[in-house]
């Protein structure tokens, strides 16, 4: 049997999409995955009881809790409420201004077991919104979205979030863990992955230009180009892409999408 955290009581909340972990040698799997050293600077979002931010701080890093369940939140100040090194935020993390925790020059590592629920708009906002403030992005989702996040041209889980997340970072799978270590254990499988912001930033407005067209493209994946993209950029703009028009959006590669965008930002 595999050793567990003790329970802090806590009903989980189906409406939060709560799922706490509970297996020891994940959770110090993903402490290890994540390297917290002295000096860090982590977020934590949706903390829970606290299993990874114990660890966390006894790394000597500084960290940042972004929970939403009150419950929880009052578990967390009085767990970690003493502790100089940890400052607890109660509110929405798709609704929280990350840039305003890291100081002048100052980069955050962003961690988290997420909900389900709100992991993709989550991941999409903080790519598109505070790359410049991220040193890199540790976090536990469900395995399929993770498959998605990672998949290449021509695989079935290619899509509209593979290209963003492409575009705006290196992508990088680290762990898959069973419904098992969870409590209540969820129904599919979950994976590690770390995304880490390339050096390289698009500017904001080849960002949005990316988006539109990419939405575009894979709002019907049967369609080729020349169908998808034709109202939205002019024919003679497509043509001089050197990109085939008459492959679908899921044969596209993510660096053919980015030229398309810089050259509708022209």
């Amino acid at each position: 049997m595999r050793p567990e955290t003790q329970s802090s009581g806590h009903r989980p909340r189906k409406r939060f999409g709560q799922h706490f972990l509970r297996d020891r040698a994940v959770i110090d799997a993903i402490v290890a995955i994540i390297a917290p050293q002295p000096g860090d600077h982590l977020v934590e979002i949706g903390p829970g009881e606290g299993v990874l931010t114990r660890p966390l701080l006894a790394s000597r890093a500084r960290v940042d809790a972004v929970e939403l369940d009150r419950d929880l939140v009052r578990q967390l100040a009085v767990r970690f409420g003493e502790t100089a090194a940890f400052r607890l935020h109660a509110g929405d993390a798709l609704a929280f201004d990350f840039a305003e925790l890291a100081a002048p020059g100052e980069t955050l590592r962003i961690v988290g077991n997420l909900p389900y629920n709100i992991s993709t708009p989550l991941l999409l906002r903080l790519m598109f919104h505070y790359g410049p403030w991220l040193r890199d992005m540790v976090f536990m989702l469900q395995q399929e979205v993770v498959d998605r996040l990672a998949a290449a041209p021509g695989n079935g889980d290619y899509g509209r979030l593979s290209v963003i997340t492409q575009a705006l970072c290196s992508v990088e799978p680290v762990l898959v863990v069973p419904p098992t270590a969870f409590e209540p254990p969820p129904k599919v499988m979950s994976a590690v992955v770390r995304l880490t912001p390339l050096p390289a930033a698009l500017p904001t407005k080849l960002r949005e230009s990316l988006e539109r067209l990419v939405k575009l493209a894979f709002a019907q994946r049967r369609k080729t180009l020349r169908h998808t993209l034709g109202k939205a950029l002019d024919a003679e703009l497509l043509a001089s892409s050197g990109i085939g028009l008459q492959q679908r959006a899921e044969e596209i590669p993510v660096a053919s999408y980015v030229r398309l965008a810089q050259l509708s930002c022209r």
